[in-house]
């Protein structure tokens, strides 16, 4: 069974560790910086053997030279993105499987926020790392790609199970909520949702990873479908991307 570890660092990123105790390896996604990430590797007796990026923005590549070089990592990323990630060494595309010990991950291409951003999946623990593409109750901003994309993108998301663990890069879920109700005011998960997460917040507690389940009941970006945004934006007739753009935009300027 795989360990994650949770660090947050800077204002509101996160990083993941990922530790296979029977091999001893241990990976670490999005290392925004490098010294939190080797302070809980010594005190867990781990050795770091992959970085895994899930794109190339600074607070997700920081550490990546200086572990790199402290710890003789590998590096992982997107191929279409890789001459933007220091020090990658190993391109993935759509479909390509690392290993960590015997756990296989699988990497989904999710361009949108950014035009190489890509997701890590494993199966066997359920658990998804999806960089800025997905938050809890949110999505990425569109850097680079199109809402078609990130649409398209979210759509690989919700084909995996439902009790996939949403492991995203960001605390942004307090804010995510604020716009969400905005869009779907009579959402009943999404109003039990906010007192849940208000409480965790006031404890200090992180509000993920969340589940696709929750996602797929509350996130507004999952959610063009719905009958009761549809009408909060009076697009009753319109197409789900037009929808999507729309929830994007207002998203934007909220």
């Amino acid at each position: 069974m795989l360990e994650i570890q949770q660090i947050p660092v800077l204002n509101d990123n996160y990083i993941y560790l990922i530790h296979d105790p029977e091999s001893g390896d241990t990976a670490v996604v999005d290392p925004a910086v490098a010294n939190p990430v080797l302070s809980v590797l010594k005190q867990n007796n781990w050795q770091l053997s992959t970085i895994f990026n899930t794109h190339h923005h600074t607070d997700h590549v920081g550490g990546n030279l200086s572990l790199k070089e402290q710890t003789g990592c590998t590096i992982a990323g997107c191929a279409a993105d890789q001459g933007c990630i220091p020090g990658i060494d190993i391109k993935l595309s759509e479909g390509d499987i690392l290993k960590l010990g015997t756990h296989s991950i699988q990497a989904i291409s999710c361009a949108g926020h950014t035009s190489g951003h890509i997701a890590f999946y494993i199966p066997d623990s359920d658990a998804l790392f999806c960089g800025d593409t997905l938050f809890a109750m949110g999505c990425g901003r569109l850097f680079e790609g199109t809402a078609k994309q990130m649409q398209q993108s979210l759509s690989k998301f919700t084909a995996l199970p439902l009790n996939t663990k949403v492991y995203c890069a960001h605390e942004y879920t307090v804010a995510n909520a604020e716009f969400a109700i905005s869009v779907e005011p009579d959402n009943q998960d999404l109003l039990e949702t906010i007192e849940r997460i208000k409480e965790l917040r006031a404890n200090n507690q992180p509000t993920v990873p969340t589940t696709l389940e929750q996602e797929l009941a509350t996130n507004p970006f999952l959610r063009a479908d719905s009958a009761s945004i549809q009408k909060t934006l009076g697009m009753q007739d319109a197409s789900e991307l037009a929808v999507f753009t729309e929830i994007r935009q207002r998203k934007n300027r909220f």
